[in-house]
């Protein structure tokens, strides 16, 4: 039932200091949540966020014969806001959500397989036209959503750990700690001394008060993140006019691995790794996307590793086909300088094109 979630001022050090100490007093507030999602005002399709991952979402609603995309709407680990206001129309909405920037380990993403137009470069309301790059704006993959009630509806996003609001709340807190640099212990929900002293380290050396408030915390440590990530990491950048799916390859413990697929706009960018590049090696594979559906893969690529159709991480680079993956030729990028590096893919570099392979 569509609700208002509404959090207590108290900080996040406050809020859960005495719940650490004992397991009934989580019991206690998930009951306490229960009740206000039943007392709580209808005003419109209200979006929440049950993960450790800040989330940027996207909504769109039929409007006439066409589809008005609107976003972003920042959702912060454990909150609610306002995507559209009431009344609503009743009938097949939908929705998309992408993490922060300031998280690691890559993009994570919440959607379907309805393309719709979105500018990745800031807030934006468009009519979704049917070719996105032709009016400089990006493609994403939405998920229906079907509303029902004209005065309020509620989406909420998940993940696998199955977190309640507040448990939501001080996981994403460890993650970005984590992201930041300043932690590096269990992302599991629950503020213990470790976390706790981790949120002081960091108020502290921000010069910010004790009494921060939860929100303001949280927006601190994502931009200190994102300043953080900047620095280092491994980035594929699109400079073609098509889009273009990037993996790259490297060494991993002992053994060879390779990771995909990365969607790049043109003239996009993504992040493939997004820790400092201790290595020499590192190799990259792409597929520029052509009109007609055909695709065109990289020239003097000499290099063998494993891919698949989906998204994948694939240890080893023998005997793909025998594992069901298929064998792509990858080309060797530059040597990392001060941990970082950016490999730009061209026009320039593409072979001709040929029919999408398959697996």
């Amino acid at each position: 039932m569509p609700y208002l979630w509404n959090f207590s001022p108290s900080t996040v050090l406050e809020r859960w200091f005495p719940r650490a100490l004992a397991a009934a007093f989580a019991v206690l507030a998930l009951w306490m949540i229960t009740g206000r999602q039943a007392s709580a005002q209808e005003d419109g399709w209200k979006l929440c966020n049950k993960t450790s991952y800040i989330i940027n979402a996207a909504v769109a609603r039929p409007e006439g014969q066409a589809v008005v995309v609107e976003g972003w709407t920042k959702l912060r680990p454990g909150a609610c806001e306002l995507a559209l206001p009431a009344p609503l129309s009743p009938g097949v909405h939908f929705i998309y959500g992408e993490s922060s920037d300031a998280h690691r380990g890559g993009g994570r993403d919440w959607g379907g397989d309805r393309e719709l137009c979105v500018d990745p470069t800031g807030s934006f309301s468009v009519e979704s036209p049917p070719d996105c790059a032709g009016f400089g704006l990006d493609g994403r993959n939405f998920r229906p959503v079907l509303i029902e009630r004209r005065n309020g509806w509620q989406t909420t996003f998940t993940e696998t750990n199955q977190y309640s609001f507040d448990q939501a709340e001080a996981a994403g807190v460890q993650r970005l700690l984590e992201d930041a640099g300043v932690f590096s212990g269990r992302v599991d929900g629950l503020l213990g001394r470790e976390t706790r002293a981790a949120i002081r380290t960091f108020l502290s050396s921000q010069g910010l008060a004790a009494d921060t408030s939860d929100a303001d915390l949280i927006d601190f440590l994502e931009q200190s993140a994102i300043e953080r990530a900047r620095d280092v990491g491994f980035t594929l950048c699109n400079r073609t006019e098509y889009p273009i799916w990037g993996a790259i390859a490297r060494m991993r413990g002992d053994d060879w691995e390779s990771r995909g697929w990365w969607r790049l706009e043109a003239g996009g960018c993504a992040r493939a790794i997004d820790s400092p590049l201790n290595q020499r090696q590192y190799f990259v594979y792409g597929e520029m996307e052509q009109p007609d559906g055909r695709v065109r893969t990289l020239k003097r690529a000499g290099e063998g590793f494993c891919v698949s159709r989906a998204k994948f991480a694939i240890s080893g680079r023998d005997d793909c086909e025998a594992a069901a993956y298929r064998t792509a030729m990858f080309t060797e990028a530059a040597t990392p300088e001060d941990q970082k590096l950016v490999f730009e893919f061209f026009e320039r570099d593409f072979d001709r094109a040929r029919d999408a392979p398959e697996g």
